[in-house]
């Protein structure tokens, strides 16, 4: 029994050590579509300073005008529930419900406000469901499937053909700011649009952010191990959110940016340089008081709400604008 048992540790020891080995990446550019390289405005192209935060890429005339819709099915993969349905005029949307539906319309915002390309979302706080299920819903992120805007890929965040890129590494600090911290591969869409948009036919985003505006989180497993299944993070966590540091330091020498972060995407979260940080914070600053609002009142917070999230979103731009000017 002595020799069974020892032959059980030792082979969940090599099988601890492969799983460690193979969490362990290396972060670098690589043609996700060697058929079709990625050019950097199919990630980010320059938004201007009069983007609308409220109605975001989508416009006042996307917006749904209705409060009820036809139950199509359930989505009950994710974290979150939610519904696939219609509208009257035969347009899908897949529906968000929980703490989510707010924090990835606002997070959406954002990204958008910096140049990085996002689907229309909308928060609905009213709604009800008609036909197989009806009657009314939990408040839910609305975000609609579009013809001629098809899904036709993922891409990772620590292989991809903008690794290296002053963008791609603002896409990396503008998360961790928003404190978005399920970087999942899955989560990363590439959409190809049937007619081109701003020069452009193809689109890497960085989608399904619900997870987000909370606080970092590291249970003591993810030390040792790089397991995505264990929580990272907390969701629409205001007060959590407030507590949530930023930069700790930054290494003058090789312009490395030490982040208050310990999660499991840690490689490539130490890819972002200093001049990352500023690029980011830069644009940030940018954005008026009236945007900053509209933004979080797109979400459905209160001005209360909006103000301490907007306060500690400006803290940590503050931050990052001083410690980059000292590099």
């Amino acid at each position: 029994m002595q020799t069974i048992a020892l032959r059980i540790v030792a082979t969940a020891a090599i099988g601890i050590g492969i799983g460690v080995v193979a969490c362990a990446r290396t972060v670098r550019n690589v043609q996700v579509t060697p058929d079709q390289p990625a050019a950097i405005a199919e990630l980010w192209q320059e938004p201007g300073n009069a983007r609308d935060l409220f109605h975001g890429p989508g416009g006042a005339e996307l917006l749904p005008k209705q409060t009820e819709f036809t139950f199509v099915a359930e989505d009950v993969t994710g974290y979150s529930p939610g519904f696939d349905v219609t509208d009257d005029k035969k347009i899908e949307w897949s529906v968000k419900t929980g703490v989510e539906a707010q924090t990835e319309v606002v997070t959406s915002r954002l990204l958008w406000a910096l140049g990085f390309h996002q689907p229309p979302t909308y928060y609905i706080e009213k709604w009800s469901l008609k036909g197989a299920r009806s009657g009314p819903q939990e408040p839910g992120r609305f975000r609609p499937d579009l013809p001629g805007r098809e899904v036709v890929g993922d891409w990772p965040w620590h292989e991809n053909p903008f690794v290296g890129s002053r963008e791609f590494g603002g896409l990396i600090v503008a998360n961790l700011i928003l404190t978005s911290w399920d970087w999942k591969t899955s989560n990363n869409k590439i959409y190809q649009l049937k007619e081109p948009i701003n020069g452009v036919s193809r689109w890497f985003v960085v989608r399904d952010i619900g997870a987000s505006l909370g606080q970092f989180k590291y249970p003591t497993i993810l030390k040792w191990f790089r397991l995505r299944g264990f929580g990272q993070g907390s969701r629409n966590d205001l007060p959590g959110f407030e507590q949530q540091g930023f930069i700790e330091s930054i290494d003058a020498d090789r312009g490395r940016v030490d982040f208050d972060y310990r999660g499991i995407y840690r490689d490539v979260v130490g890819s972002a340089t200093a001049a990352d940080v500023r690029w980011a914070c830069d644009r940030l600053s940018r954005l008026t008081d009236a945007q900053w609002r509209d933004a979080f009142r797109a979400g459905g917070y209160t001005p209360e709400q909006t103000k301490r999230y907007v306060d500690k979103i400006k803290e940590k731009v503050a931050q990052g604008l001083q410690l980059a000017a000292a590099d």
